[in-house]
């Protein structure tokens, strides 16, 4: 009988480099490398960093220095988002060929105006997972002719996923296995909920979507450990996966450490970063207690 060789486990933590990391970053990065080991897996590190507005060599700079000072390793080289841009066009473009994207021609400011009317009328406008309100129709029901008469003329526009279209080519349900601090087993899919999400826009060649199942797939991710935020954003990673033929991860959504307003720990809000904990005379062995480790 032939043995077929098992795949190592690989596991990665794949911050941001658009300001300091703070604890919940070092939880995550933590359990990523503690279970890598345990796995006797590899742990990977990947920068984020399409958002070249936001994204700084220095950020990226203090993210090597505080993991190494939290004792961490991990496997060179370093995947950076910023040298991979074809690869999201590419999938991005397969997308394209396959009908189940359209171009979106909406600024921001007209999307709020028109859930404004709406609900302006007594009428609740659908959110997102996130809260977020899901982008209205007017694109999506464009012509052909309409659509090729604006990309001509060179307005700006974003690419955004026909959850519709893309629903209707996925054959069996999707369904992703979750081994996390929330709900566990096999968790049904319901990647409607977020409407058409946006995949590219005009000052970003890919979004957080199709960029971490094109980067998941590339490294051989086996095991994808992050925060319970983005439980439900697996949805859309399930129905990408499928779409472009990636392999399944299994997931595990590990719990949040909030601020004490009671919300999660964020870059966005000033939350303590890891740098300032280390200067006020923390010991690493000290961080992992405050974070529950």
């Amino acid at each position: 009988m032939i043995e077929i060789p098992r795949q190592k486990p690989k596991f990665r933590f794949a911050p941001s480099p658009n300001g300091p990391l703070h604890l919940g970053h070092a939880l995550s990065a933590i359990l990523n490398c503690e279970m890598a080991e345990k796995a006797g897996g590899d742990f990977l590190l990947r920068i984020e960093d399409i958002d070249q507005t936001r994204c700084t060599p220095d950020f990226e700079k203090d993210i090597y220095t505080d993991l190494s000072w939290l004792g961490l390793r991990w496997q060179e080289p370093v995947r950076r988002q910023s040298e991979h841009f074809p690869a999201y066009q590419e999938a991005l473009q397969i997308l394209i060929e396959r009908g189940l994207v359209y171009p979106a021609f909406l600024t921001r400011g007209e999307v709020k105006a028109r859930v404004a009317a709406l609900e302006a009328n007594g009428a609740p406008w659908p959110l997102d997972p996130d809260g977020t309100p899901l982008y209205p129709p007017d694109d999506r029901e464009r012509s052909d002719d309409e659509r090729r008469r604006l990309l001509a003329s060179g307005v700006k526009h974003a690419w955004r996923l026909d959850m519709e279209k893309a629903l209707a080519a996925i054959v069996e349900p999707l369904h992703w296995q979750e081994s996390g601090d929330g709900e566990r087993g096999a968790i049904s899919a319901d990647p409607a909920t977020w409407g058409d999400v946006v995949l590219s826009r005009s000052d970003a060649p890919s979004s957080y979507h199709l960029s971490v199942v094109v980067d998941d797939a590339a490294q051989g991710i086996t095991h994808v450990v992050r925060g319970l935020d983005l439980f439900h954003a697996t949805s859309i990673h399930r129905l990408l996966q499928t779409l472009l033929g990636l392999p399944e991860p299994l997931y595990h959504h590990h719990r949040l450490l909030l601020g004490s307003d009671g919300k999660k720990l964020s870059k966005s809000m000033g939350d303590t970063g890891i740098a300032e904990w280390r200067r006020q005379g923390w010991s690493p062995a000290e961080l992992r207690r405050r974070i529950g480790l």
